[in-house]
């Protein structure tokens, strides 16, 4: 059950990527719901999936916390 949350997280990460402000408001909410093996695992995907998308590097300051 807790590798589809992190699945269904992705997904959604990945369908509201054309707003910074909503992909930040998804991805806390993710973080909030996520445990820590999975919150990192999200890290990883992150840095590859917001590579080529610099409108949504500001949103990265959520998983420093």
């Amino acid at each position: 059950m807790a590798r589809a949350m992190l699945e269904y997280t992705k997904t959604v990460l990945q369908k509201v990527s054309f707003d910074a402000k909503l992909f930040s408001k998804e991805l806390k909410k993710a973080i909030s719901r996520l445990l820590p093996n999975e919150i990192e695992e999200l890290k990883v995907w992150l840095q590859h999936f917001i590579n080529d998308k610099p409108e949504l590097k500001q949103s990265l300051i959520y998983l420093k916390a």
